[in-house]
């Protein structure tokens, strides 16, 4: 899975000239409105840090810095003199990304405001497991879909199957997630870290796991050949609780329909007596609408999980994510 999506020149993420948004659709690609409720989220951030000299948004897996760039774009004059936009990916600086947004391959050593993966965490590697009576296997896939189950899971794997995901055939070990995000969280001094992505707990673990291929738009068999997107859902449970232990301080875990809706985003039509008013503006509204919609959506985009890490402070709008 590492080679077929990050192996340079050749792996899924690092081939030239295909990008992330030509084979499927995040929130972050999606427009105004999902940075426009970030922003919101930050401006919280902002005065629970006390409005600092720097404010940091950093993007890990930035694509090609879709949402940073609404972020920046949409941010007041006065947030936007302070931000410290930073897109953390694999693939060269876009020739296109506006000069007050840094670009570079590594997280920076601290971070104070929000850190954002978007969608990231479902691209870390794992391996994947079988059950085999009582134990479990390593489940190996050629690049031509072949499978076959190898030895024994290592007793650090188990001891993660056995106390996150006991039940189930296809079991996807989730360890490396946990492990890059504790990394992230640990390197927020203050502020938020916010991983969106879809996810699923103890209470609804998928019975065959969740490890899907995308290309063009479509679902397809995942074969790790670097022809498509390899992503699995997140043990987002076993990822928050890794979260936790660095910060010191629990997370909370929120539908994405519920997390915008706290930040001011309903997908709600506007009212058709606006229609004879304001033509022009019932029409920019309903566009609007329809964005909101398929951001909240719970059977798409809304499904997301949004998983909340305060770092050294407490941002209001998180004290109602449940």
């Amino acid at each position: 899975m590492q080679e077929a999506l990050y192996a340079d020149g050749t792996g899924f993420y690092r081939r030239a000239g295909s990008r992330p948004a030509d084979h499927f659709r995040t929130s972050g690609h999606s427009g105004p409105r999902f940075a426009s409720a970030l922003l919101t989220l930050l401006e919280r951030i902002d005065v629970s840090l006390d409005h600092p000299d720097r404010l940091d948004v950093v993007d890990i897996g930035a694509g090609r810095g879709e949402l940073l760039r609404f972020m920046f774009a949409l941010a007041r004059p006065e947030l936007r003199e302070r931000l410290r936009p930073i897109g953390v990916e694999v693939v060269p600086r876009p020739a296109d990304l506006p000069e007050g947004i840094a670009w570079q391959a590594t997280r920076p050593d601290s971070v104070t405001g929000l850190l954002l993966a978007t969608e990231w965490l479902d691209n870390v590697p794992l391996d994947v497991a079988i059950r085999d009576g009582d134990e479990y296997r390593y489940l190996l896939v050629d690049t031509d879909g072949g499978e076959a189950a190898d030895g024994r899971v290592s007793e650090v794997d188990a001891t993660w199957i056995r106390h996150w995901w006991p039940a189930g055939e296809r079991i996807e070990i989730g360890l490396p997630r946990d492990l890059a995000w504790a990394d992230a969280v640990g390197h927020v001094s203050r502020g938020l870290a916010l991983a969106v992505d879809y996810g699923h707990t103890r209470a609804d673990r998928p019975e065959f796991g969740t490890l899907s291929g995308f290309r063009d738009g479509r679902w397809i068999q995942p074969v790790p050949d670097g022809s498509c997107d390899l992503t699995a859902h997140i043990a987002a449970d076993a990822v928050a609780a890794a979260g936790s232990a660095v910060a010191g301080v629990e997370s909370s875990l929120v539908r994405q329909t519920e997390a915008l809706r706290l930040l001011g985003l309903s997908g709600a039509r506007p009212p058709m007596e606006m229609a004879q008013r304001d033509p022009a503006g019932y029409a920019r509204a309903l566009a609007d609408a329809s964005h909101a919609a398929e951001l909240t959506d719970p059977a798409g985009l809304g499904g997301h999980l949004w998983l909340f890490q305060p770092v050294g402070t407490t941002v209001p709008a998180l004290r109602m994510a449940r």
